[in-house]
């Protein structure tokens, strides 16, 4: 949902477009649809993370 001009639009489900999704593997990119059942599930489990900026100047 998101506004324009004060009016708020909504989508019906059949209106929306699937995201589709890629990630890095093995040194290249890949949509994770196309993994196999063990690779999607490994992807599941993936934890996220930020790495801090240096105090180097």
């Amino acid at each position: 949902m998101s506004q324009l001009n004060n009016k708020t639009i909504e989508l019906k489900d059949e209106e929306r477009q699937r995201c589709e999704v890629w990630t890095r593997v093995m040194g290249y990119h890949r949509p994770v649809s196309a993994f196999n059942p063990g690779k999607k599930s490994e992807h599941a489990q993936r934890t996220f993370f930020r790495e801090c900026r240096t105090a180097f100047k």
